[in-house]
């Protein structure tokens, strides 16, 4: 329970705000205008700003990193070719 709540109390970058401020935003709208499809939308900012994720959950769009060995071996020399233009 208690890193529960450290998660909550650290880590709370601009686009953290960000979304918090949107969620809190659409989800008076929903309630004022009574669309329930701005409310899912809301619940989604604000599901993104509780927990710190993104679109992708917790560095689930994170490129993998190359092995530099296996990237030195597989490197190819590239040819180039001249093409001359008629003036």
């Amino acid at each position: 329970m208690n890193s529960i709540i450290a998660g909550l109390r650290t880590n709370w970058h601009v686009l953290r705000w960000l979304r918090l401020g949107i969620g809190l935003y659409a989800m008076v709208m929903s309630v004022m205008h009574k669309d329930t499809l701005l409310g899912f939308v809301a619940a989604f900012f604000l599901f993104q700003a509780v927990t710190n994720t993104g679109c992708c959950g917790a560095s689930a769009c994170s490129t993998g990193s190359i092995n530099s060995s296996k990237a030195k071996n597989d490197t190819e020399e590239i040819e180039f070719e001249e093409i001359d233009t008629k003036k």
